[in-house]
């Protein structure tokens, strides 16, 4: 039979509305292009590539790092494949590689990806997981992940997201705004480094507009201020009027920010979290999810 070869990102599913285009991905349902009249509002790679620095992917059954992969849940030590040697962890959760499946939808500005993530050594739960992302012409992309416990026992989960929000060139020129009152601090390992501390006087206070120059982020923020509909506000601005925001729901609690120093601090992560990094240790906001238990979560990126 002729081969007819398929990108290493997987199935490419586009997404329109009004000035807004997105595109999202087979491997790992992730989101790998998002722009607002042909202007990026991530950064995107080429379908033809596997996701650099996690650019775009769902984070599950945990988000961040969990340090030497080990945990202990229900009495019983767990040991994970480790994704990073130096410093040694286990990166990101277990779906962002994985083939999701594309499932009837009948919205034209929305597309859905199903996994069932089968249980194995370290990790011996088995989840549904559901990604939904959809377009409107006024308010830009949203996205909802939801999970269900197909296993017979209680599973530990922690659920991230990975954009990395961009107005163009380096992010130094722009200024960015996070209205929350605590934040983790990373130690050598990337690891938080004690509890959260309060923003208060430091230089990760982003509760009124900061500019970005010389602020260097890798900080999991917490006590995050709501608007009225519950939704937590991390927004980034240029000098010359092009702005980006990102929305979170009530069941993100944290927004990891990270403004990029390995590769050229061209894109701002933001990511939103329901529990801070190595949180299968510290205990911080797991959710454990009891036998068909159901959750879900949502976030989203517009232009004001």
């Amino acid at each position: 039979m002729p081969h007819t070869p398929l990108p290493l990102s997987g199935t490419q599913l586009p997404l329109t509305a009004g000035p807004y285009t997105a595109t999202v991905t087979g491997v790992g349902a992730a989101l790998r292009e998002l722009a607002y009249d042909g202007r990026p509002l991530i950064l995107g790679f080429d379908a033809d590539e596997p996701a650099p620095a996690s650019h775009g992917q769902i984070l599950a059954p945990w988000p961040n790092r969990l340090a030497q992969g080990r945990y202990a849940f229900d009495g019983t030590e767990h040991q994970l494949p480790l994704d990073e040697r130096e410093p040694p962890s286990a990166l990101h959760g277990l779906v962002a590689w994985q083939t999701w499946t594309p499932q009837p939808h009948d919205d034209a500005h929305g597309v859905r990806l199903a996994l069932d993530l089968a249980a194995r050594p370290g990790y011996p739960f088995a989840l549904q997981l559901l990604a939904e992302y959809r377009l409107d012409a006024d308010s830009g992309l949203t996205a909802r992940v939801t999970v269900i416990n197909r296993s017979s026992r209680p599973a530990p989960f922690g659920l991230g997201a990975h954009p990395y929000l961009t107005l163009g060139g380096s992010i130094d020129r722009c200024s960015v705004q996070l209205a929350a009152d605590h934040c983790l601090h990373p130690d050598a390992r990337m690891l938080p480094d004690g509890k959260p501390r309060p923003v208060e006087g430091t230089p990760h206070d982003l509760r009124s507009p900061r500019q970005l120059t010389g602020t260097v982020l890798n900080h999991a923020y917490t006590g995050l201020h709501r608007d009225s509909d519950g939704l937590a506000w991390t927004r980034l601005r240029a000098p010359e009027g092009d702005a980006v925001d990102l929305w979170a729901d009530a069941s993100f609690g944290w927004l990891q920010l990270y403004t990029a120093d390995h590769f050229g601090r061209t894109g701002l992560a933001v990511e939103p979290m329901t529990c801070p990094p190595d949180a299968f240790n510290s205990g911080h906001d797991v959710i454990v999810l009891a036998p068909g238990e159901q959750r879900s979560a949502a976030w989203g990126i517009r232009v004001p």
